[in-house]
């Protein structure tokens, strides 16, 4: 079993074997649901062992050879972390490479593989596939060392029906080849990336190029409109190569755009991140999302979390730099008003721990826990606050050069978070003496609930906040609003004044009654807006005051995207109201089978 100082989550024996590169051959069924073929691992012993121990879940394993010659193995289960795959090893000299060949195939219980019927897409025509191996999942895609410490170099071989085209998070490496019915891609990732960043994507997809090294890809009836939505990546490139002074290293920076079940807002798989269809707004206004997907690679990719206890270093470091991104392109007022709805975020997700629960740590302790099980905004926003924080003790300008100092020394490795912190005091020490020594880095790190607010400028969240306190206070009066109250103003600036709002309900429980609520969605047309996070936050508020009137559209809302921001607070929020909970168990058993295997059963434990 992994060293336990090595990584908590994994059952791989990443301290004898260290596997430098991965290539994978597959075939897809859609039929039968399965993923079949080979991996071959190339690998070398780094401490004497007899065994290869793999991370595995949910897969049919039916041989495996060591440099061509059949090789026994067996399989130890594990409640939490899945199957350990014990490969017998012939005697090996330390450091001398040799292959391991698992052939095996996955099942439709494979929590990485989401197998979507026609029906289930945007067009209707074809089946689709995508993986989502984050945080540990890959072991139900391939048999691999499923922790963030162990990075190898990966090629695919991806066959599939004639009619598809396969993406995987690496770059094509020879044109499709077609033989009969079915074409097989090729691909290579010449940068050693952990198992997490390993993706496919199999579907019925049209491209359009948005930049010199970009294309989105897409159901052909969207992909329009996310050209359109992500026409700012080149420009978000730029910017992130200009504020961390090191240039994009991956070659390609494709996207796809999912169908609606996928999970996340987006995931970092490199050279092709997946986004969902919930950012297409039609206005570019949650392309914020797309420029956090492109700062991981930099904070995640190129400098990776050692451990998933040190999450907060890829997504806090990833917030920073996001932020960054988009004050650059808006305004340098931006990045504190952006903080600060990242801080209501935050609050949240704190509130619903409990402030003393050990899941609102910035460095948690996860002993025999899954890392979705802990999966919220504290790694994003608590990370970032300390960012922001460490920013003022040191001064914003110096501390973008301590990210540029620090993107340099750590790239193409991991990094824990003491390590961070003993970085950060050797480069400000000969300078900042006298500030380093105010910082409670104990606190910060392992101290649970929120920490001190930062005084962020509210130049621009101001008329949010007034708008809000305007609707409080004017109770049924509401006949002199209207659409101009927000002429001008972007969508973060309505959710904003709708998190205003939603704070009064919880600090103060001063709710908006049924009639006014209903004004302020025709008034600002908050009911049919396409902005998946200003309908998200009404319909919450909606929720929490008892506004039955709502509830076909948060019904329509759950069952056209499974995004788990949106479905698990939904879902939490209507089985606690009296107007919602026969409504919440309804529709989650009905259509449980739409969702995502991670957001389904993250929402199983919700409604439990």
């Amino acid at each position: 079993m992994c060293n336990l100082r090595q990584d908590k989550h994994s059952l791989a024996n990443v301290d004898a074997v260290r596997v430098s590169h991965i290539d994978l051959t597959l075939a897809a069924d859609f039929e039968r649901r399965a993923l079949h073929g080979h991996v071959a691992l190339t690998s070398s012993l780094i401490s004497p062992t007899n065994t290869f121990v793999l991370d595995s879940k949910a897969l049919v394993v039916h041989r495996a050879t060591v440099d061509g010659v059949d090789a026994s193995f067996r399989h130890v289960d594990d409640a939490v972390f899945g199957t350990a795959l014990h490969v017998t090893l012939p005697a090996l000299a330390l450091g001398v490479p040799f292959t391991a060949r698992i052939y095996y195939e996955t099942t439709p219980e494979s929590t990485a593989v989401q197998w979507l019927p026609k029906e289930q897409t945007a067009d209707k025509t074809h089946p689709y596939l995508f993986t989502q191996c984050q945080a540990i999942h890959a072991r139900s895609l391939l048999p691999c060392q499923d922790c963030p410490l162990a990075s190898s170099t990966y090629s695919a071989a991806i066959t599939v029906p004639s009619w598809a085209t396969c993406l995987v998070s690496a770059v094509a490496r020879a044109d499709p080849v077609t033989t009969g019915d079915v074409t097989t891609f090729s691909y290579h990732q010449a940068i050693a990336v952990p198992s997490y960043l390993i993706a496919i994507v199999i579907g019925a997809l049209e491209s359009r190029e948005i930049g010199p090294r970009s294309r989105v890809w897409c159901e052909p009836s969207l992909v329009d409109a996310a050209a359109y939505e992500f026409a700012q990546t080149e420009s978000f490139l730029q910017h992130a190569e200009a504020i961390m002074n090191q240039a994009y290293v991956w070659g390609r920076y494709d996207l796809v755009c999912l169908p609606p079940s996928f999970p996340l807002g987006g995931m970092e798989n490199p050279c092709l991140t997946f986004a969902t269809p919930t950012l297409l707004a039609g206005d570019q206004s949650l392309a914020d999302v797309i420029a956090h997907e492109i700062a991981h690679s930099w904070t995640g990719n190129l400098i990776t979390n050692h451990t998933w206890e040190d999450f907060w270093l890829n997504e806090g470091w990833t917030m920073w730099l996001q932020r960054k991104i988009m004050a650059r392109i808006h305004s340098p007022l931006h990045f504190d008003f952006d903080a600060s709805i990242g801080w209501n975020d935050l609050q949240h997700s704190i509130d619903r721990y409990g402030a003393a629960h050990e899941f609102t740590k910035l460095v948690p302790t996860l002993d025999g826990c899954d890392p979705d099980d802990a999966f919220s905004s504290v790694p994003y926003e608590k990370g970032f606050n300390f960012l922001y924080y460490l920013s003022k003790v040191v001064g914003d300008d110096q501390f973008e050069l301590f990210a540029q100092a620090y993107v340099q020394h750590f790239k193409y490795k991991t990094v824990t978070s003491d390590a961070f912190k003993a970085f950060f005091i050797g480069y400000f020490t000969p300078t900042k003496a006298t500030e380093l020594a105010t910082i409670d880095w104990q606190t910060w790190f392992y101290g649970p609930g929120m920490p001190p607010k930062p005084a962020f400028d509210t130049t621009i969240s101001a008329a949010s906040a007034a708008l809000a306190q305007s609707w409080l206070q004017g109770g049924t009066t509401t006949a002199h609003r209207g659409a101009d109250d927000v002429a001008g103003w972007t969508s973060s600036q309505v959710v904003a004044m709708l998190d205003a709002l939603l704070e009064a309900g919880a600090t103060r429980h001063q709710y908006l009654d049924v009639d006014v609520l209903q004004s302020l969605g025709d008034v600002y047309h908050l009911v049919t807006t396409k902005n998946a996070e200003i309908r998200m936050r009404f319909q919450t508020l909606c929720i929490r005051s008892e506004a039955a009137f709502i509830l076909p559209y948060v019904e329509a809302f759950l069952k056209e995207q499974g995004r788990m921001k949106f479905v698990r607070p939904l879902f939490r929020d209507l089985v606690k109201s009296k107007i919602g909970e026969t409504h919440a168990r309804r529709i989650f058993a009905e259509w449980k089978g739409y969702y995502h295997p991670i957001c389904r059963s993250m929402v199983e434990k919700d409604l439990a």
